[in-house]
């Protein structure tokens, strides 16, 4: 039974990551209709009314002092999808997450204590490094799109750490509903005025409903699944395969076609992290 609950949550794991990224493949596709900011607006706003729904919130509502770390979390959560959109919008999807992965990896990274152990910092600079834009190359990545996708990197960082001490305030899943909440509170705003009220034409709310389930509902619902049938360090591990995931749905959806240098260094950037993962595990205290 235990062998079956573990196939089934990696398979949750997996399935996660491919709604995450291939609705982002998919929302690119609106981009040309209202733009990454309105395309974030209506991924946020409809994720926000489907969680609430879903997981009521109101059945245990944080008490004053937690909203501090509830509010800044939803702020990251909300910078994090809307800096990635705007990154997507002029870089590949692959290049993108890997770059926005750096957030993450540092995470991971900061809790390494042995030297020999800075090899997976090594990996991570050089990946980052090689798909840095080369200025003066024909095919050279927008500058622009790798300071977003970097910028994301920071917010996914914030997103991690806080999320973390916000779910130990308010566990359960009403705490990802309220910082949804916190992230529509100014990004739909922000996505009406920059598309002059476009993202509320009737025409895009089926687009914007399909967005929010692909890209929010439906794979938190999954990791939630996973969670509770795996080790979170297990989780760590195979999350960290999300930026080849990112890769392959540019390709099969978008037609983003990479160099190998690229998908070298994304393979850099995978290796740093699981190594990171593996070895933060590895050496930290036991309880």
């Amino acid at each position: 039974m235990q062998a079956r609950a573990l196939f089934m949550a990696i398979l949750s794991v997996f399935g996660a990551m491919c709604a995450i990224q291939f609705g982002a493949s998919f929302a690119k596709q609106l981009f040309p209709l209202v733009g990454p900011i309105g395309t974030t607006a209506l991924r946020v706003g409809f994720s926000a009314l489907i969680l609430w729904l879903v997981f009521r919130p109101w059945r245990q509502w944080p008490r004053g002092r937690h909203w501090r770390a509830i509010t800044i979390y939803g702020s990251c959560l909300g910078g994090m999808m809307m800096l990635l959109y705007l990154s997507i919008e002029t870089i590949p999807l692959g290049i993108a997450v890997a770059l926005e992965f750096t957030g993450p990896l540092l995470v991971a990274l900061l809790s390494i204590r042995r030297a020999r152990d800075s090899l997976w910092v090594v990996l991570a600079v050089g990946g980052v490094i090689t798909l840095l834009p080369d200025l003066s190359g024909v095919d050279a990545l927008d500058p622009t799109g790798v300071a977003y996708a970097l910028a994301a990197g920071g917010c996914w960082a914030g997103y991690i750490l806080f999320g973390q001490k916000a779910g130990n305030l308010a566990p359960g899943g009403g705490t990802v509903a309220l910082g949804m909440s916190i992230a529509a509170l100014y990004l739909v705003p922000a996505g009406y005025i920059a598309t002059e009220g476009a993202i509320f034409q009737w025409q895009l709310l089926p687009l914007g409903i399909a967005v929010a389930l692909i890209s929010s509902a439906i794979p938190y619902s999954l990791e939630m699944i996973a969670l509770r049938n795996m080790p979170k360090q297990t989780f760590s591990v195979m999350m960290s395969l999300e930026p080849a995931v990112a890769a392959m749905a540019g390709l099969l959806v978008l037609d983003e076609q990479l160099a190998l240098r690229q998908w070298l260094a994304i393979g850099m950037v995978i290796t740093a992290s699981l190594g990171s993962t593996l070895s933060a595990k590895r050496h930290s205290p036991k309880k």
